[in-house]
């Protein structure tokens, strides 16, 4: 098995790492446009080879699209069009809609399979690639009935092998949950990271203060502004739904804390520790 990835960065490096560790694949062949990026994947290991995109695609088996959502859109359809009928290409975004949709009617549509690993850090590029990075995580296989049966138990083989299990939705569904479970989180942590650092003009020690929880809450904004504009204006419409109900939350909590209103900050905080019973 020849795996070719388009991407070395976080997802791309660490699929690369596990998927020829855990001997899923034999070869990997990377595909990356940054030169610095080129030269460190190849210098620490993470591919046997960084080749140009049209020999990946004429050598490997597998073709992991794994560059920010903006471009996977075209680069999936443009790897359909090349492919012959032996070769599988999946993508590994965090928005599901647009690329199913770009995607649908495609001739080679049966070889292709959307996923989404709901994995990662804050970190990019290929020095943020790890082993391990994806054990125990879900993996999300978005509209599988339309890809081949071959070609998904394939990738269920590959996603087994990096140690995750699979979840089947709707790319709609997929674009909905992720709003609330992941692309809220990173919005809402780019606008503390701004506040704070508005603050931060005035009063020179403030991040002397800062603890762990400060850190855990603002870590999400160290991501990379490349990866995240796409996804925020392609999935538009569910994450301005998700920003309205949290604006409407903090302005429950700051009515109750202006007036006072003891009560009713007791009741908002124990209706959020509800969360206990979701997340451990």
């Amino acid at each position: 098995m020849t795996v070719g990835i388009i991407g070395l960065g976080l997802i791309g490096g660490s699929m690369a790492i596990d998927l020829k560790r855990r001997g899923f694949a034999q070869r990997v062949l990377g595909v990356e446009n940054d030169s610095l990026h080129a030269s460190a994947a190849e210098k620490i290991g993470l591919v046997d080879e960084v080749v140009s995109l049209e020999k990946c695609i004429g050598e490997s088996d597998i073709i992991v699209v794994a560059v920010p959502v903006g471009a996977a859109v075209r680069l999936v359809t443009a790897v359909l069009d090349r492919i012959g009928d032996d070769k599988i290409v999946i993508d590994v975004c965090s928005t599901k809609e647009h690329i199913c949709q770009a995607t649908k009617y495609h001739p080679r549509r049966g070889q292709f399979v959307s996923t989404h690993p709901m994995a990662g850090t804050e970190y990019s590029g290929p020095w943020a690639a790890m082993e391990g990075l994806f054990d125990g995580r879900a993996c999300i296989f978005a509209n599988a009935e339309e890809s081949s049966p071959k070609a998904l138990r394939t990738i269920e083989e590959l996603y087994g092998c990096l140690n995750m299990r699979p979840i089947y939705m709707n790319a709609s569904q997929h674009d909905v949950h992720t709003a609330y479970v992941s692309h809220i989180s990173h919005v809402t942590s780019f606008a503390l990271a701004l506040t704070v650092l508005e603050k931060e003009k005035d009063e020179k020690h403030i991040f002397d203060l800062a603890s762990g929880g400060f850190s855990s809450t603002v870590r999400l904004a160290k991501s990379n502004a490349d990866m995240w504009i796409p996804i925020l204006t392609q999935n538009r419409e569910n994450v301005l739904q998700v920003m309205d109900t949290y604006i409407e939350k903090m302005q429950a909590f700051r009515k109750a804390i202006d007036e006072f209103d003891e009560d009713g900050i007791r009741g908002l905080i124990e209706e959020a520790n509800r969360i206990k019973k979701i997340i451990r």
